[in-house]
């Protein structure tokens, strides 16, 4: 069953990246060859050779909330940063010339491969059941006379719905972050928070409501 496209993506990067992004007003799309896991490059791999393309790269969201391991996979350290697309928005970004495609990736068992539909323009939306807790959305370009290894991707920066820095950044340091991307051109109005994943205020009282009745 195809999974319902989520109203916001979120894109774990880091600090530099995101000035970049914001600044430039471009996203960009990287070749497969440098990811982590081989299976899900040997499929795009695949796929490129099945249309006899010479260039195959993507970009990467994830469709759900924030957790501790995206946190510590994707935006590791005190230079993480998540940012909150609004999905239609973002969309609309993509030109409709044949070359993009996106979409939700479909998580399956080694088993339940055996009876996937064996079409090749799937492979670039196919990804181990191991994964699915990342519940990725992709944007992929691809081309038959570009041997390029990036793209990009003008995005209007009203796409953005909000910035989250990681929870490691000390809070004087991230008041002086917070201020400079505020003062980027276009940037003024983006709210930019810090995460509580680990550190939260309700949490901690809840906590210390015991230690108060134990007194």
């Amino acid at each position: 069953m195809l999974r319902k496209t989520p109203s916001a993506l979120r894109r774990y990067t880091d600090l530099p990246a995101l000035l970049s992004l914001l600044q430039s007003k471009h996203l960009s799309l990287l070749s497969p060859s440098s990811w982590d896991d081989r299976n899900d490059r040997n499929f795009m791999s695949a796929y490129a050779k099945a249309y006899a393309l010479k260039s195959v790269v993507a970009l990467c969201f994830c469709g759900r909330a924030q957790t501790y391991h995206h946190w510590k996979v994707f935006a590791p350290g005190a230079a993480g940063v998540c940012i909150e697309f609004n999905t239609e928005t973002l969309l609309s970004s993509v030109p409709a010339d044949g070359c993009y495609e996106h979409g939700c990736v479909r998580y399956r068992t080694i088993s339940e491969l055996d009876r996937e539909k064996k079409n090749p323009c799937n492979l670039p939306f196919l990804k181990r059941s191991a994964f699915k807790d990342e519940r990725e959305y992709r944007i992929i370009f691809r081309s038959k006379e570009q041997d390029i290894q990036i793209k990009d991707l003008q995005i209007s920066l009203h796409a953005i719905r909000g910035i989250l820095i990681n929870p490691w950044m000390p809070t004087p340091l991230f008041e002086a972050v917070k201020k400079s991307i505020c003062q980027v051109d276009g940037c003024e109005q983006i709210p930019v928070s810090k995460s509580s994943l680990i550190d939260h205020e309700k949490w901690r009282n809840y906590a210390n409501s015991f230690a108060t009745h134990a007194t």
